[in-house]
């Protein structure tokens, strides 16, 4: 497989990266809306850094001894860091750092601190086979501030053959001072043609519905490709239609189940294609439901819309703590009718 077969609109951007290979930068940043496929072009890209034997399109060739302890994860020269990564285990949790699972279970939001002094002793020592040491990091918006400055300290004194590789889904939240020391790559959103054709080619029916749910990034489409949650989002569509005569209880049990962040979502989208088919006659997740939502806009004061869409903010925020979601949705459900 080569990488246009893959995502075909990364292609150009592969192709620039291939010409950079004889003078690489010690670190990239990987730039762009989610979904688009950095992460699994930046893993492409580390298992080209560290292939013996680069094929002629610059992909890896999956043969070499290299590739090989790649692919069962335990390659010496390579580091991978996320948030709460399996190497992070022992670490000190840090203020701001905490999140909490539906069942309670703290969880890490953040990439910490310990992390990136983790990757001290990897980048003091010669590499095992005598080529780079790859750091790919992401999402690096995700750096708390400790961890952010421990990552500008390394990049201002770059370890000798290390290239780290940064993924950002929102690259304005990086310290300016990061984002001015990596080669900046701008990953390019497929068009609503290519993402349709490439979707329908892994076999997605509703290939459209899924992209609209998307906003357009073709693999958070591919998970928005599941029949049943397509059902349940009708469910709740066919009540948000009705405006001020929704069934706010009906709606809130049926979607309790499903999870509080799930609805957020899609209630997010549907205030975000009322605002925007009142403002600019525009709709993006909701093509399907362009004259209702039209209709419905006009309904509603701007100002109550806007202050809705504050509260929907703040119930995301806190849509990962362990309260009553469907209390929480009720409430949500009996402002949405209010606003009309």
């Amino acid at each position: 497989m080569n990488i246009n077969e893959l995502y075909p609109w990364n292609f150009d951007a592969w192709q620039r990266i291939a010409t950079m290979k004889s003078r690489f930068p010690h670190a990239v940043l990987l730039h762009g809306r989610a979904g688009i496929g950095k992460i699994a072009f930046a893993e492409s890209l580390a298992a080209s850094l560290l292939c013996e034997a680069p094929r002629v399109d610059g992909l890896a060739c999956g043969q070499c001894l290299s590739c090989g302890w790649l692919a069962q994860g335990n390659h010496p020269d390579f580091r991978e860091i996320t948030p709460g990564d399996k190497e992070d285990k022992g670490s000190k949790m840090e203020e701001g750092d905490e999140a909490v699972e539906p069942g309670g279970k703290a969880k890490k939001s953040h990439i910490v601190v310990d992390q990136i002094r983790a990757l001290s002793e990897m980048v003091g020592l010669s590499s095992h086979r005598q080529g780079s040491r790859i750091v790919l990091l992401h999402p690096a918006e995700t750096l708390n501030l400790a961890a952010a400055n421990a990552l500008l300290k390394m990049l201002e004194e770059p370890p000798p053959d290390t290239i780290f590789i940064l993924v950002s889904h929102q690259s304005q939240r990086l310290l300016p001072t990061i984002r001015s020391r990596c080669h900046k790559i701008a990953m390019k959103m497929p068009t609503i043609e290519e993402a349709r054709n490439w979707l329908t080619e892994q076999g997605i029916k509703d290939a459209s519905y899924c992209l609209a749910q998307a906003g357009g990034s073709p693999l958070l489409a591919l998970e928005a490709n599941d029949a049943i949650a397509q059902a349940d989002a009708e469910v709740f569509t066919r009540e948000l239609i009705k405006a001020d005569k929704a069934d706010v209880f009906a709606a809130s049990a049926h979607w309790g189940k499903a999870g509080l962040l799930t609805a957020v979502n899609l209630l997010q989208k549907w205030i975000y294609d009322v605002l925007s088919a009142r403002l600019y006659g525009i709709v993006r997740y909701y093509p399907q439901q362009v004259k209702v939502l039209k209709d419905i806009s006009q309904q509603i004061d701007v100002r109550r819309l806007l202050d809705f869409q504050r509260d929907l903010n703040e119930a995301r925020g806190q849509a990962s703590h362990p309260l009553n979601a469907e209390l929480q949705l009720e409430a949500l459900m009996l402002k949405y009718t209010q606003l009309f």
